[in-house]
């Protein structure tokens, strides 16, 4: 909600816990919840920055005046619900198909139509190297100067500087083939190379119905 321009795609799981009609009932629910949800963030931005243009010393509040104008600017596009069973694999396949054919629409991704410099792919193909050689360990994690360093070694990226690299790291998080959280300061000098290896991290330490597991040990 606070990124300009977002494009949402609802999932539903679970699909094979439920009956053909209780699908499609959640679906249109869900689809009508979020309608709302909207519609009520809409409204109380408006009341926010109105309440704001009409207190008595409203110089005071220019700052968070603007912070709310620019929130109210952001538009959302919410897609039609996929309901998925995540037992089946034809239905993942769908999912997957669903997420491509909406990616490709230009009128939703004007920039999927824009060519990237040659040396955005040349990073993009070291950097898989660096990430499947057997120097690698499991985890992915490299600091982001050594990889400066790594890349640097190679003679076409020979004249890679910090700045353009990371222009091409916010590419590549953007697309899902690294993790940089560059806004965290404790991270920000950290590229995860196996972003899978970040997945298994959060499935060991965030658990689908942990306190039933707990609750059923004696």
């Amino acid at each position: 909600m606070r990124v300009p321009n977002s494009v949402v795609l609802p999932v539903g799981t679970h699909v094979d816990c439920c009956q053909e009609q209780e699908v499609a009932e959640k679906t249109h629910d869900i689809m009508a919840r979020i309608t709302a949800m909207l519609a009520e963030r809409k409204s109380n931005l408006a009341h926010f920055i109105d309440n704001l243009a009409g207190s008595e010393e409203p110089k005071f509040y220019v700052d968070q005046w603007e912070r709310l104008k620019e929130m109210e600017s952001c538009t959302l596009t919410i897609l039609n619900l996929v309901a998925v069973n995540c037992t089946d694999h034809c239905d993942i396949k769908k999912l997957e198909a669903t997420i491509l054919e909406h990616v490709k629409n230009e009128e939703l991704f004007p920039e999927v139509v824009r060519v990237l410099p040659p040396v955005y792919r040349q990073v993009e193909a070291a950097i898989v190297d660096i990430a499947r050689s057997e120097e690698m360990a499991d985890h992915g994690m490299m600091d982001l100067q050594y990889l400066l360093s790594k890349l640097s070694q190679r003679k076409h990226l020979a004249g890679l500087g910090r700045e353009l690299l990371h222009d091409i790291l916010r590419y590549l998080h953007r697309i899902g083939l690294v993790v940089w959280y560059e806004e965290i300061k404790h991270l920000e000098s950290t590229v995860f190379l196996q972003p899978t290896f970040l997945i298994t991290m959060f499935k060991l330490l965030v658990r689908y119905r942990l306190v039933q597991q707990l609750e059923s040990i004696s």
